[in-house]
């Protein structure tokens, strides 16, 4: 009821206010966040925050019919700006089909951990972080990067530039025309199995690094990401977040998105 009461006051809050803005929430006592995420509010917390936002992230779970979406759909959504600003509600995001239930079949380059966030109370162990999912369609694995060597710093400069491999090189290419999509730790509660780990354990032994899945989640515009200083490398801020589902098609098999043929759902396996 507490953190009902809560999420009810912030929402007014923002909603009220002439200028959306980020706000600040306290967050619950170090000795109850060592809980971890279960012991985190939907609306996140910390010195400044969008609690709207938050809590769009933290859904747990949605019992919608499911869209199949091509991620060239995806891709060709423009994003909302100036018509949005950070911490307004979230209505003329939904109007444009944000919180739809889709799946999308595309290619995983990497599953990463997620660092520190406001809508996971700042906690850092991978089971309360997001997981960063890259997608792509099958022209973009196309691009190819070689590897190149390491160069000493510039005149005046203390750092220079770390070797990469071709496979990093490649990655960092192709990630500019790549789509996102989240494994939460709020969806983790119910599917402790949706864990960037073992999607990067498959992405590596699949051909050419590159994993064909069938991602179904909620549509979502990173509000954030887009409209703050710090921008992501990807095609535009339309995300698949949370992830409720993920499924894997294996090598040597054919899977296709109108069939259920062949595809493997991640928490099935060991």
């Amino acid at each position: 009821m507490k953190r009902i009461l809560i999420a009810t006051f912030l929402l007014v809050s923002v909603s009220s206010s002439v200028t959306a803005q980020k706000i600040a929430v306290k967050c619950p006592s170090a000795k109850k966040l060592k809980a971890g995420i279960v012991a985190c509010p939907d609306t996140g917390c910390g010195g400044s925050l969008d609690p709207n936002l938050n809590m769009k992230k933290n859904i747990r779970s949605d019992s919608g019919t499911v869209r199949a979406m091509t991620i060239a759909e995806l891709q060709a959504l423009a994003d909302p700006v100036p018509d949005f600003a950070i911490g307004d509600t979230r209505e003329k995001l939904e109007a444009l089909g944000e919180g739809n239930k889709i799946s999308v079949v595309a290619f995983a380059l990497a599953a990463r951990k997620g660092g520190k966030e406001s809508c996971n109370c700042g906690l850092l162990e991978p089971k309360d972080t997001d997981n960063h999912i890259v997608l792509v369609d099958e022209p973009t694995l196309e691009l190819t990067a070689k590897a190149t060597k390491a160069k000493p710093p510039a005149p005046g400069k203390k750092k220079g530039t770390p070797a990469r491999t071709a496979r990093q090189n490649t990655l960092a290419l192709r990630e500019d025309d790549s789509s996102t999509a989240e494994f939460t730790p709020h969806v983790r509660l119910d599917h402790p199995k949706l864990a960037g780990a073992r999607l990067q354990a498959l992405i590596d032994a699949a051909p050419k690094n590159a994993l064909l899945v069938r991602v179904t989640g909620l549509q979502f515009f990173d509000s954030e990401h887009s409209l703050g200083p710090f921008h992501l490398k990807r095609i535009n801020n339309w995300e698949i977040h949370p992830v409720m589902k993920l499924e894997f098609c294996p090598t040597g098999k054919t899977c296709t998105e109108n069939s259920d043929a062949n595809w493997k759902d991640l928490e099935a396996q060991p």
